[in-house]
């Protein structure tokens, strides 16, 4: 089983996901943020439950990954839509996982971080490469939108772990995580780790950052929260990532061209 190239590629191929560049990361934060408050909104304030909203926000997930998967080129709504869905799936799965069935924050994070592995490891054999920089071949594009939606759900379970199951809580387990994309920043930019590696660490990493940071907005005082509600801080962070998602579009050459590719 070989890679399969840019060469093999019908002419006239594009890629069709967004270039890693900081707008990028920015805009995958804020993605996350909302993911957390939004499966929560579904889950717990509509009172859904886990069970029920995992299966409305995976086929949801499903239904914009078809559309990305059928559409011939990169359309930057659409992609952000895509990671919203994987981000809401995620954590709705996570909760399930955790609190339904019962099985804990660590032993949810270890089931999904072993997916994540695999997903990846068929990915490297399947096409021999991991690289995240020229998306355009389906197959690929399938594995990298199945390895965020495990990346998405584990960076749930590990954002949960941190918060409640350490005792840190939600502002000192965001400061811990943090501190993790810092040394993850400082490794892409002074060793010669591959940045393919660092930018899954890096997509792991900003979803606990997200999780937590939903978590600090939305949960009450007796929590550790800021008690903003599930409602009004999905409705903002969707507006700042609206705002983003227009300024990156009406700047795309200044953004998206010219990154070192993860």
């Amino acid at each position: 089983m070989s890679a399969t190239s840019a060469e093999q590629l019908p002419t006239g191929a594009v890629d069709k996901v967004a270039k890693v560049t900081l707008a990028f990361w920015l805009m995958k934060i804020c993605a996350t943020t909302v993911g957390e408050t939004g499966g929560d909104l579904v889950s717990m304030t509509l009172k859904v439950g886990y069970a029920v909203s995992s299966l409305i926000l995976l086929g949801f997930f499903v239904i914009t990954l078809i559309a990305q998967l059928r559409s011939k080129r990169f359309h930057p709504a659409l992609y952000w839509l895509v990671i919203l869905a994987t981000s809401t799936a995620g954590t709705t799965l996570s909760d399930f996982m955790d609190r339904s069935l019962g099985l804990g924050y660590a032993t949810g994070a270890t089931i999904i971080a072993g997916v994540l592995i695999a997903v990846l490891a068929a990915w490297r054999l399947t096409y021999g490469s991991l690289k995240v920089d020229h998306i355009r071949e389906p197959g690929v594009e399938t594995f990298y939108w199945l390895a965020i939606l495990a990346s998405n759900t584990l960076g749930t379970a590990l954002g949960d772990f941190l918060a409640d199951t350490s005792g840190l809580g939600y502002l000192w387990s965001n400061a811990v995580i943090s501190g993790g994309i810092v040394l993850t920043i400082l490794a892409w930019k002074f060793t010669r780790i591959s940045t393919t590696v660092l930018f899954w660490i890096a997509f792991v990493l900003t979803r606990p950052f997200g999780a937590t940071m939903g978590d600090l907005l939305t949960k009450s005082h007796a929590k550790g929260g800021l008690d903003l509600g599930t409602i009004g801080s999905t409705a903002a962070l969707l507006g700042l990532l609206v705002v983003l998602l227009i300024a990156t579009t009406a700047n795309y050459r200044k953004w998206f061209t010219g990154a070192r590719p993860a």
